[in-house]
């Protein structure tokens, strides 16, 4: 018995591209939390004054672009759904994740610009959790 192939469309639409731009800086902005988090006990143990420091700035080089470019995205993406028609669950998530985008923007924001432990410690998890559930969420509006 001959088995089918399936043909993939590999063209590349304006949509695939909106997507892929969307998931990869979420995926930079929200994995580079979990890869600071897993780094920043070795920088603190490394014996140089300033690492963590200076990791954390190298890290917002890339963060921030990659926040700005999931932001301008998630924006399109909102253009690109008939609101008017979505469900009230679709509508709650959304309203849920793009709460939790801002939560996590700002939360990161403060972090970088405060000279508190406390309050970097603090608006640290706060970004990276609101983050992470932000990007869970857009999952579930997508797939289910």
């Amino acid at each position: 018995m001959r088995q089918r192939v399936a043909m993939i469309d590999a063209s590349l639409s304006l949509n695939t591209i909106r997507i892929f731009l969307h998931v990869l800086s979420v995926s930079v902005w929200v994995g580079g939390q979990f890869v600071m988090l897993a780094l920043l006990p070795v920088l603190r143990n490394a014996g140089v004054d300033g690492l963590p420091k200076q990791a954390a700035r190298a890290f917002q080089r890339v963060a921030w672009p990659a926040f700005a470019v999931a932001f301008f995205t998630g924006i399109w993406n909102i253009f690109e759904v008939d609101m008017a028609n979505a469900t009230t669950r679709y509508s709650v998530i959304f309203g849920t994740k793009f709460l939790l985008v801002l939560i996590s923007g700002a939360a990161a924001w403060i972090h970088a610009v405060s000279s508190k432990p406390a309050i970097k410690g603090m608006t640290g998890g706060l970004g990276f959790l609101a983050g992470l559930v932000a990007m869970l969420l857009g999952f579930t509006l997508t797939h289910g």
